[in-house]
C-alpha cells in the first residue's frame, strides 16, 4: 500500500520559517563579500541588449541582471538577491512537497532543512541554477499534488489543475534553461514503468505543455534563424566536463559531494533506495525511475552534474517521509537527526565567502575581487582601468573609434559592464560563447584592440600587429595576463571574419 492519510497535514510554518532564516542569515551577511563574477558580468551585458533568445541560454535571467544593476547600478548585493530569494522559496516548496507525500511537522522541517543545505551556494551570486532548481522543485511538487489528489479520490477538473500549472512553472523553467525536457521525459518513463500511466491521459498535462512550447517559440525561432548554437554549447560544455570534473567517470562522485555535506548525500540515497523499493512510498515510486533516468539522461548527454539537482529534492521529501513513518535502524539512528544537520550546516556555512558588507557597505560594489573556483582573484574594475589607459594612449580621434575585442566572454562582459564608469565608452565585442552573436565591429573599422589574443593569431587575421603590453586581472593563472593588441589592415572584412571566430569552448585540453 501507498500512504494514505486522512487530511493532509498542516503546513509547518513555524519550523519551515525558521529553516528559511536559517539560510537567509548567512546569504544575507556574505552576499556583498566578492565583486561580481564573469558570468554576472555577461548577464549584465547581454541583457542590456535583449533578446527573445542568447546562444548560450534563454532570456530570463539576463533580464534580470540587467534589471537589477539598472536599478541598483554596480550592487553586487541587489543583483545577487533574485538568486538568494528563489532558493528561499525553494525551502519553503520542499516542504511543500514534503507535506503532499505525507510528511508531518518534522518530515517536512527536514525536508527544507537538507534542501537550504544542499542548495546554500546558490543563493550567493546570480546563476541560472538558483531558478531551475526551484522550478524543477514546483513541477515535482505539482505532480504530487496531482498524485494525492488522485489517490484521495478527487476527480474532474481541479484535481488535474496541478499539471495545468506544473505546465506552466515549465513555461517559466525554459526561460532560464532549455533542461526541464530532460525531467518531463524522465518522468514520462517513470510513469510507464512503475504508473500511474493515466497521467499521460490528462487533458491538462497537454494544454500545460502547449502552453510551455508556446511561450518559448521566440527563442526557439531565434536558435533556429542562428544555426542553434544551443547544440554547440553542448558539445562545450560535455567537453569542459572531461577538462574540469572528469567527465563521465567522476560524474556520480561530484553528484554526491554537492548534495549537501553528509545530511544531504544520506537523504538523497536514502530517499532514492526507499522511493524504489518502500511499500510504505508505492504511489511515488514513479518519482524513484524519475530520478534514475534525469541522471541517465544528463551522463549520456555529457551535461554538468548540477544539472540534476532539480530533482534532488523528491528524494529529501521521500527520505523524511519514510523516516517518520519508519525509524532508521538503530545503528545509524544518529544520522538523521538536527545535530547531524547543524554540523552539516557548519560544513556548508564555511564554503561561502568569508568577506562581510553591510546592506549599505561602500565595499558591496563593483571594486570588489571575485573569487573564482581556481581560488584566484580577479579584480575585474583593475582590469578595465588597465585598457581604459591603453587606449588613452592612442591620439583622440582614433581612440575613439577603435573597438574593443576580448578572447573570452568573460573579458567582455568587464569591459561593457565597468568600462563606462571607468571612461571606457569603446564598443566591446568577443567571439566567446553568446557574446560572439551580441555584434562584431564594422567593416570600416580602421583600428581594433584586441584583449587576451595570441600575437600569431592576430598575425593571421591582420596585416599590422602592434603588441600595447599585458593587463590583469590576475598574475599568476593560465588566463590571468591579458595581452594588448592594437591591430590594423583586416585580411577579410569583419562581417566575413566573425562567424569563424565564434566560439563556445572556452576551455580545451
Amino acid at each position: 500500500m501507498g500512504t494514505r492519510a486522512s487530511a493532509l497535514a498542516p503546513l509547518a510554518w513555524g519550523p519551515v520559517l525558521l529553516v528559511v532564516a536559517a539560510v537567509a542569515a548567512p546569504l544575507l551577511i556574505t552576499l556583498g563579500g566578492h565583486g561580481h563574477d564573469p558570468d554576472e558580468l555577461y548577464f549584465i551585458a547581454a541583457g542590456a541588449q535583449l533578446e527573445w533568445g542568447y546562444a548560450d541560454q534563454p532570456p530570463f535571467v539576463p533580464l534580470v541582471a540587467w534589471l537589477m544593476d539598472t536599478w541598483f547600478p554596480g550592487s553586487v548585493y541587489a543583483l545577487r538577491l533574485p538568486s538568494l530569494l528563489a532558493v528561499l522559496a525553494g525551502v519553503i516548496v520542499a516542504a511543500l512537497l514534503a507535506r503532499e507525500m505525507g510528511g508531518h511537522r518534522r518530515a517536512q522541517a527536514m525536508t527544507a532543512a537538507v534542501f537550504g543545505l544542499a542548495f546554500l551556494w546558490y543563493g550567493g551570486a546570480l546563476q541560472t541554477d538558483s531558478f531551475s532548481i526551484l522550478l524543477w522543485t514546483v513541477v515535482s511538487w505539482l505532480v504530487v499534488r496531482w498524485v494525492r489528489l488522485r489517490r484521495d479520490g478527487a476527480s474532474g477538473t481541479a484535481a488535474d489543475l496541478p499539471l495545468l500549472w506544473a505546465g506552466v512553472a515549465t513555461a517559466v523553467a525554459l526561460q532560464m534553461k532549455f533542461l526541464i525536457p530532460v525531467l518531463w521525459v524522465a518522468l514520462g518513463i517513470g510513469v510507464l514503468i512503475a504508473g500511474p500511466r493515466d497521467l499521460l491521459r490528462r487533458p491538462l498535462l497537454w494544454a500545460g505543455a502547449a502552453f510551455a512550447l508556446f511561450t518559448t517559440a521566440p527563442g526557439l525561432l531565434w536558435q533556429a534563424a542562428n544555426g542553434w548554437p544551443q547544440l554547440a554549447m553542448s558539445e562545450a560544455v560535455a567537453a569542459e566536463q572531461e577538462i574540469l570534473s572528469g567527465g563521465r567517470l567522476l560524474f556520480l562522485p561530484h553528484l554526491l559531494l554537492v548534495t549537501g555535506l553528509v545530511a544531504g548525500t544520506v537523504f538523497f540515497c536514502f530517499g532514492l533506495w526507499k522511493l524504489l523499493s518502500s511499500p510504505d512510498l508505492r504511489d511515488y515510486r514513479f518519482l524513484g525511475w524519475t530520478v534514475l533516468g534525469v541522471i541517465a539522461l544528463i551522463l549520456i548527454a555529457g551535461g554538468r552534474y548540477t544539472y540534476v539537482l532539480g530533482i534532488l529534492p523528491v528524494t529529501f521529501a521521500a527520505a523524511a517521509v519514510q523516516l517518520q513513518l519508519r525509524p532508521p535502524a538503530r545503528w545509524w539512528r544518529w544520522v538523521p537527526t538536527w545535530p547531524v544537520i547543524a554540523l552539516s550546516a557548519v560544513l556548508t556555512f564555511t564554503q561561502l565567502p568569508l568577506a562581510a558588507t553591510t546592506l549599505f557597505a561602500a565595499g558591496q560594489r563593483d571594486d570588489l575581487a571575485m573569487q573564482d573556483t581556481a581560488g584566484e582573484e580577479y579584480v575585474w574594475p583593475a582590469f578595465a582601468d588597465s585598457v581604459a589607459r591603453a587606449l588613452r594612449e592612442l591620439p583622440p580621434p582614433e581612440r575613439a573609434a577603435t573597438p574593443v575585442v576580448t578572447r573570452y566572454y568573460w573579458e567582455a562582459g568587464a569591459l561593457r559592464v565597468l568600462g563606462p564608469r571607468r571612461d571606457l565608452p569603446n564598443p566591446v565585442y568577443s567571439p566567446s560563447r553568446g557574446f560572439g552573436y551580441l555584434g562584431s565591429p564594422s567593416d570600416d573599422t580602421q583600428l581594433t584592440l584586441l584583449v587576451g589574443w595570441a600575437p600569431e593569431t592576430a598575425r593571421e587575421l591582420f596585416a599590422e600587429v602592434i603588441p600595447l603590453g599585458e593587463v590583469g586581472p590576475a598574475a599568476g593563472t593560465e588566463l590571468g595576463r591579458a595581452s594588448l593588441l592594437l591591430v590594423a589592415g583586416p585580411r577579410e572584412p569583419w562581417s566575413r571574419m566573425w562567424p569563424g571566430l565564434r566560439t563556445m569552448a572556452v576551455l580545451s585540453s
